[in-house]
């Protein structure tokens, strides 16, 4: 079974999900934000994720903003939802999302457990038991997956891919090649934070998805990545990775956070009310606000010249 769209479509979006300064949801900024993603040319969306503060949001506004982006969509590219917790909420999440008419889920790990792999086979195929979308795993923190593992959960029909932000690059050509060897399918794309600064390593590997947190408020540069990726035009990437990518990433390693509250920021400083971050994260120091906004006027300057 395949969810993800064309993988030469464009980057994944994962949006930020906007709120007032009383943290309150904003759904007609989510709307907004979610038409401009997908007339950028995203390949999937991905609503209420990690960029999208899935840990603070309750179930009504998780299942008003999947409502909204199943509809602002309207079938153009699928619309992937966020789970996670312990399996009963987690289950919880995703007969929401189903209601609202998801095309799949993205299983976050389990909430703070450490668990044996046997653990996180139960917990993840007992979630995909449990209903009729297709799972994503992420692979992260407390969810660490053996080459077994995964070839286990890659034979449960209802489990479709794997979501990589561990970075170890060893362990995923195991997997992969375990997987294969099984003759089982998967599919697999780079979901580590800032994913374009490992995505030509992750290329080596054949996996060419990816998510991207600044296409959230730079959809034209990375939607320019995205084509020098697929395209093998090298050059171009180093160009990009150069003069935006890492100096936005020395930016991020500033605050703890920040993988988060600096992509909500750019979305503000482009025009979008899209709030503070929700508490416990923070917002960024007034310095680093400042300097993202230079680093964006580059970007768009370097947009033109490419």
């Amino acid at each position: 079974m395949t969810v993800l769209a064309d993988k030469a479509g464009g980057p994944l979006f994962f949006p930020v999900t906007p709120c007032d300064p009383r943290e309150r949801l904003n759904l007609d900024a989510f709307r907004e934000h979610v038409r401009e993603g997908v007339a950028a040319g995203c390949a999937g969306v991905f609503a209420c994720c990690g960029t999208g503060e899935f840990p603070a949001l309750g179930l009504d506004d998780y299942a008003a903003c999947v409502t909204a982006a199943v509809e602002e969509t309207a079938g153009r590219v699928p619309v992937i939802a966020g789970t996670g917790y312990g399996t009963s909420l987690a289950l919880s999440f995703a007969a929401a999302a189903e209601r609202a008419g998801a095309d799949g889920l993205l299983a976050l790990p389990p909430y703070l457990v450490h668990a044996e792999q046997e653990g996180l086979r139960r917990h993840y195929e007992n979630l995909a038991d449990g209903t009729s979308l297709p799972v994503i795993l992420y692979q992260r923190d407390n969810a660490v997956f053996e080459p077994e593992t995964v070839v286990a959960l890659a034979r449960h029909p209802g489990i479709v891919g794997l979501k990589d932000g561990y970075g170890d690059l060893d362990l995923m050509q195991r997997i992969i090649s375990a997987v294969r060897s099984a003759s089982v399918e998967l599919e697999y794309f780079n979901g580590l934070p800032t994913a374009e600064m490992s995505a030509l390593a992750y290329r080596g590997l054949g996996v060419t998805l990816y998510s991207s947190a600044v296409y959230c408020f730079l959809p034209a540069l990375a939607t320019r990545f995205h084509r020098a990726l697929v395209d093998g035009d090298d050059t171009t990437a180093a160009r990009l990775i150069d003069e935006f990518y890492r100096p936005f990433v020395e930016l991020r390693r500033q605050g703890t956070g920040y993988a988060v509250s600096l992509v909500k920021t750019g979305v503000r400083l482009r025009g979008l009310d899209a709030g503070p971050v929700r508490a416990p994260l923070c917002e960024p120091a007034p310095e680093h606000v400042k300097r993202l906004g230079e680093l964006i006027e580059q970007a768009l300057q370097l947009v033109e010249e490419l």
